[in-house]
């Protein structure tokens, strides 16, 4: 990833864009996901990461590592310190001397116990205007937020009992960036994670950053602004850094964090991962056909970020529009009958919705050897959509869910967090009879392909060519290079004309090789897709 020169800092006004291209993937993990005894989890996810990892990604999204109460990291009571138990930052640096590190911005909330806190709690300086606090009785049925628990928290003060805007819990207390100096604090942070290494900035939360009562408080004005703000900083200073907008929302008012190519550099296709799961659980591609044809290409800078699993659960509300209800409840029935569960939030007129899903995804699709096809195949669809694809360790690992977790901390969301003894997880990706070495090596195979594919990279323009319900067939094109991607949906062999989807003055070609397989077929043939199959059809190369 390097620096784009064209922007300058004598107006102020040009925007520039780090340049992203098909050698960008990133790995989503806690620091802590790995654990080796006593030492400094930082550094055995370093060492694991070096030995088994730099060949397949470029960057590293290292979850919330910063002194937190709650919420795996997610109350933040020091945004400045690394937790002593994780290492310290000298190990955040020596990763960033070999990946590319993505910090979270933690900046819609705090926890109850830092410092700001504790001055809004006493009356001091300069937290005592950090946070928002209304009557008991405000009305606030409009408001759109993830949980069900109560909006506004009591909180004992010196003053009396107060009651303070907290979007998640009691515990992660919003921030009110009416006031000016909350907004120069984030900035501070900010450049100080950039200073110690991060190249990628997601800001955690911010569609819920701005609160206007009448509203439904979603990505207000205000919100875009502040983005902008922090932007435009960005680039003024020329640090090569990609800022990244965590909202999981429907898919335009996601994608409208782009802004006029002045707010975000990417944004997340929260809609894709829903979509890919049903498609392959259901054997049918319809509604992932319709939305994909109907992307917009990013603003030139910007890149989609593509996942199908996270620390976070499967979102539902990125379905809205997009998935019928009965659909819906299809996927939330097929979670509950393999293990997992579905967090619920509240709209914004009382009514109780599901949320997301919370489950492994590797136990989604059916956590058996008879689903590593169709669970290969999703990854392998994710590669070649336009955009960074980004990979969560555990499902890297084909790591199944830990009920364990969830009975130990109360939280459906620990199904999919749980630590792994580093060992063990060496040990079972070099035995060569286990499920998660077949689905390593698959996915690794898959990544190491993927990276050296000029059609792959997020700027190389996306075509969806519409198809049946059981296939998905998208063309890339890059100035090198044109590959042609058909995904199968389907758990029978299915024949597919290659002619039908290649251009004319390509069917005499001499073969055309699938870039997986290293197999040639000629253009005039039938290809038989085994069940799930994905191939990268490679049209030309220049």
């Amino acid at each position: 990833m390097a620096a784009d020169s064209t922007g300058t800092s004598e107006t102020n006004t040009q925007t520039t864009a780090p340049i992203l291209d098909e050698q960008d993937v990133l790995l989503i993990t806690y620091a802590d996901t790995l654990v080796d005894g006593d030492k400094p989890p930082l550094q055995v996810l370093n060492q694991f990461a070096l030995s088994y990892l730099a060949d397949y990604f470029s960057g590293i999204h290292i979850l919330p590592f910063f002194p937190f109460t709650s919420d795996d990291g997610f109350a933040v009571v020091d945004y400045n310190s690394v937790r002593a138990d994780l290492g310290d930052w000298q190990d955040i640096e020596a990763m960033a001397e070999n990946f590319d590190l993505m910090f979270d911005l933690v900046i819609n909330h705090c926890s109850r116990e830092h410092l700001w806190f504790a001055d809004f709690v006493n009356g001091c300086a300069p937290g005592c205007d950090f946070f928002i606090e209304l009557p008991a009785d405000t009305i606030v049925d409009e408001v759109i937020r993830p949980r069900n628990t109560p909006l506004l928290s009591e909180v004992q003060t010196y003053a009396g009992p107060k009651h303070v805007w907290t979007t998640f819990s009691d515990d992660q207390i919003d921030l009110n960036f009416s006031n000016p100096e909350v907004l120069c604090q984030f900035i501070e942070i900010l450049f100080d994670y950039i200073e110690r290494g991060a190249r990628y900035i997601r800001l955690d939360a911010i569609a819920f950053l701005w609160k206007r009562l009448g509203t439904n408080c979603m990505s207000l004005p205000e919100t875009h602004m502040v983005v902008k703000i922090m932007r435009l900083l960005i680039d003024y200073t020329g640090a090569d850094v990609v800022l990244l907008t965590e909202t999981n929302v429907p898919h335009q008012e996601n994608v409208s964090y782009f802004g006029q190519k002045d707010e975000a550099h990417m944004v997340y296709q929260f809609s894709l991962a829903p979509l890919l799961l049903y498609s392959y659980l259901f054997n049918d591609g319809s509604y992932l056909q319709n939305w994909a044809s109907e992307l917009q290409q990013p603003p030139e800078g910007c890149a989609y970020l593509n996942f199908i699993a996270s620390h976070d659960g499967i979102g539902l509300r990125p379905l809205e529009g997009l998935l019928p209800a009965e659909d819906i409840e299809k996927l939330i029935s097929n979670v509950h009958d393999r293990g997992g569960f579905v967090s619920m939030r509240t709209t914004s007129g009382g009514e109780q919705k599901a949320y997301e899903m919370n489950i492994s995804l590797f136990a989604a699709f059916g956590g058996s050897a008879d689903v590593i096809p169709a669970y290969v195949g999703a990854h392998q669809l994710l590669l070649a959509f336009q955009g960074v694809p980004a990979l969560y360790l555990r499902a890297l690992l084909g790591s199944q869910n830990d009920l364990a977790a969830v009975e130990r901390t109360g939280r459906t969301r620990s199904i999919n967090r749980g630590k792994l003894h580093v060992s063990n997880v060496q040990e079972e990706i070099s035995d060569v009879n286990s499920l998660p070495h077949e689905v390593f090596n698959a996915l690794t195979h898959a990544l190491r392909v993927r990276r050296l594919q000029p059609a792959f990279s997020p700027a190389a323009n996306q075509e969806v060519i519409i198809s049946g319900a059981q296939l998905l067939v998208i063309r890339r094109n890059a100035t090198q290079q044109k590959v042609l991607v058909i995904a199968s949906f389907s758990a029978n062999i299915q024949s597919v004309s290659l002619s039908s989807f290649i251009d004319p003055d390509l069917l005499n070609a001499s073969g055309i090789k699938d870039l997986l397989t290293q197999t040639t077929y000629a253009a005039e043939q039938a290809l038989a897709l085994a069940p799930y199959q994905v191939v990268w059809l490679e049209l030309e190369r220049i």
